[in-house]
């Protein structure tokens, strides 16, 4: 075993690693300098090809998954903002879930103007150019089964999000100095396209998930992904913190709605939008908002929302536009810091969010719901809030729990919890940026060791 930093390089330190494997020294101890080094670079370049391959963590055994780039994409016209090709990870299923699929949405914000997506375009939210080779498989995407005990054997994707509109747009910007690819509905399909021949094709349970802004492409994408299924598979969604409310600010104004409306234009999402939601209303962009687009998805449904979503919170509720003179920052910060009256608006806002979910907790019979109190975002991905000693409950039952119950049937799993501060078994995350790409935690991730196998 070779140990490696993520402080490097991942592709220089795979690199480093196999010239000091004693394989490699058995293979070309005949050979002079230069053919040795001409020999490593070849075996490098094959493995870094030859995707997937994985790497462990040596800390908590953590399962890091490699890059495959979607080779085709080009001939259906898929690419990232910047004309990178799109990207996914896939660990293989084993076992009695050989046959199953997980696949999930990389999160991440929206861009909705040409400013905010040329600036996109040239960080890993735009391109796999700047993206980490490696990506952290933990909590619904762990290979452990005392810590995912439903689906950690079955096949498991992640999808990168490369586009800036939940894996849904159609257009292209073009101006002669700047070009800008607008192709997550391409994405979508370039990707299901090349993980058909690998065995979802074949696939006998499904789900697909996502967290955040892949949370609502969970929504906008998951009828759709039945319709590539075996029509005897189980096909089933599930949507992590992508419950983006059609919520007024604290000063009245329609600030995500406004913003939903430019991101919709701009990258042709309309076209991609469910057809009897966009009939139905007067502004069909709406329809990218899940609270007008749920009753229509046939497909059975599990929503994980947080009732105090940090990031609903920080930019649907109190924006900065809304609060230029920070009267809300301690809130932000600490909820025990929030007044009495802060307090009062963000219980309105749950309750705002359990109005629009009534419908779905009474009639939905084959839906899940698992809404807690914490001011968190994205708990599936993270083991701690996914499954843990501690780990966020309702009703005594963790969130893996919940989302297996209702994906096998075994009882009906509809979970809302009380309202904030009762709830003691909270992790509430609180970023300590307020930007609306890619918000920083307190909690913030260490340099581990790792181990490559």
């Amino acid at each position: 075993m070779v140990i490696l930093s993520l402080e490097e390089d991942n592709d220089a330190l795979l690199a480093r690693s196999l010239f000091n494997t004693s394989s490699l020294s058995r293979i070309s101890a005949h050979l002079d300098m230069r053919t040795r080094t001409v020999t490593a670079i070849a075996l490098v370049a094959a493995l870094l090809g030859a995707a997937p391959w994985c790497i462990y963590s040596a800390s908590e055994n953590r399962l890091l998954v490699g890059m495959t780039l979607v080779r085709n994409a080009p001939a259906i016209g898929a690419f990232c903002l910047d004309g990178s090709l799109p990207a996914y990870h896939l660990h293989r299923g084993f076992g009695a879930g050989a046959d199953n699929w997980l696949l999930q949405f990389e999160g991440g914000g929206w861009c909705n103007d040409i400013p905010s997506c040329l600036e996109r375009a040239e960080t890993r939210r735009g391109s796999t150019r700047y993206m980490n080779k490696l990506e952290v498989f933990s909590g619904i995407l762990s290979n452990n089964a005392s810590l995912n005990p439903d689906f950690y054997n079955w096949n498991r994707v992640k999808l990168r999000y490369c586009d800036g509109a939940s894996f849904a747009g159609d257009a292209k910007f073009d101006n002669g100095t700047s070009l800008l690819y607008f192709r997550g509905q391409k994405i979508w399909r370039a990707i299901i396209l090349d993980l058909m021949p690998k065995g979802l094709g074949r696939a006998r349970k499904a789900l697909l998930s996502g967290c955040s802004a892949g949370g609502l492409a969970s929504f906008l994408h998951c009828d759709n992904f039945a319709e590539y299924l075996p029509q005897n598979a189980s096909v089933k969604c599930l949507s992590d913190a992508g419950f983006f409310l059609d919520e007024r600010d604290i000063s009245l104004n329609h600030t995500m709605r406004s913003f939903y409306d430019d991101l919709v234009s701009l990258q042709g999402v309309e076209k991609n939008l469910d057809k009897n939601c966009t009939s139905s209303l007067f502004y069909p962009t709406l329809c990218f908002f899940p609270q007008y687009t749920l009753k229509y998805i046939n497909t059975p449904f599990f929503i994980l929302n947080s009732a105090y979503d940090v990031y609903q919170f920080h930019h649907i509720l109190v924006p900065p536009s809304a609060d230029v003179h920070g009267h809300w920052n301690r809130c932000k910060l600490n909820p025990a810091a929030c007044t009495d009256s802060q307090l009062e608006i963000l219980q309105g806002f749950r309750n705002d969010m359990l109005a629009t979910l009534r419908m779905f907790y009474q009639y939905s019979g084959r839906g899940g719901l698992f809404i807690n109190s914490c001011f968190a975002h994205c708990q599936s991905e993270l083991q701690e809030t996914w499954l843990a000693v501690d780990s966020p409950k309702v009703n005594n039952k963790a969130i893996s729990e919940a989302v297996g119950d209702w994906y096998y049937s075994r009882r009906i799993s509809k979970e809302i919890d009380c309202p904030y501060p009762c709830d003691e078994t909270c992790h509430n995350l609180i970023p300590v940026s307020d930007t609306q790409d890619s918000p920083k935690f307190m909690s913030q991730k260490r340099h581990d060791k790792l181990f490559i196998h």
